[in-house]
């Protein structure tokens, strides 16, 4: 079982989760992307404590997801704004709200459509070759163990060897022996 951290584990997911895997921290991104920027309304909209909101938000300015700008000097008020880092995370969140919205839908319809700003088109994910922009699914990936895989002893939990991961759709995992 997983404990409160992921620290002996040698994955950048799970690094990536000690920063952004708490339960209202993408949240709080999502209504940053859409615009609230005040603490006060990040409160309303998220239903959240003023102290976890502290707390997050405090959280995503160390780890430089947010930076807070002051707006009012007396008292002392501040807007949160997404920095390029953060912003990266936008696809993360708008996959997040493809899946939900498929598998668990409203019945009144979608919550949030995405759209190209530029063009009016609807948006969608998609994972993405660099080298031959061929666009793939679960199917077509394989994960290789990476430099940081080389000093370990054991592979970890769930895994069956060092070799190739090959990622199946239905959540298939199959792995190729190379030796």
């Amino acid at each position: 079982m997983l404990g409160s951290d992921y620290e002996d584990q040698v994955c950048a997911a799970a690094r990536a989760l000690e920063v952004v895997g708490q339960r209202w921290t993408l949240l709080i991104l999502r209504d940053l992307f859409l615009g609230l920027v005040r603490f006060d309304d990040l409160v309303v909209s998220l239903g959240v404590t003023r102290s976890v909101l502290t707390r997050r938000l405090s959280h995503l300015e160390e780890h430089e997801l947010i930076e807070r700008e002051l707006y009012q000097q007396h008292p002392q008020r501040y807007e949160y704004r997404i920095t390029a880092k953060g912003a990266e995370l936008l696809d993360v969140l708008a996959r997040l709200l493809e899946w939900g919205e498929t598998y668990y839908p409203h019945p009144d319809g979608p919550t949030r459509l995405l759209r190209h700003t530029g063009c009016g088109g609807p948006v969608r994910t998609l994972l993405t070759c660099t080298s031959c922009g061929d666009h793939l699914g679960p199917g077509d990936v394989t994960a290789l163990p990476g430099p940081a895989r080389a000093g370990l002893n054991h592979p970890p939990a769930g895994e069956q060897g060092p070799g190739p991961r090959h990622l199946h759709p239905r959540g298939e995992v199959r792995t190729t022996d190379t030796s």
